[in-house]
């Protein structure tokens, strides 16, 4: 498990929606759309205990915005 720190939602996104971004220990988890098959079958490599999710670009933007 994890301890995950709430960083930032996209303002836009409701109130129990995504998308989120989270602080864990030595990285991040971000909180996004799940993809739809179409999408997801174009990802390379994708192991078992891998997923994937979309992001609008705002959201991880922001990290190059905090110092």
């Amino acid at each position: 498990m994890r301890e995950l720190e709430f960083l930032w939602k996209d303002s836009t996104s409701s109130v129990s929606g995504c998308p989120a971004l989270y602080r864990a220990e030595g990285g991040y988890v971000v909180q996004g759309i799940k993809l739809d098959p179409q999408t997801r079958a174009q990802l390379r490599q994708l192991a078992d205990d891998e997923d994937a999710v979309f992001v609008p670009a705002i959201v991880l933007d922001r990290l190059g915005q905090t110092g």
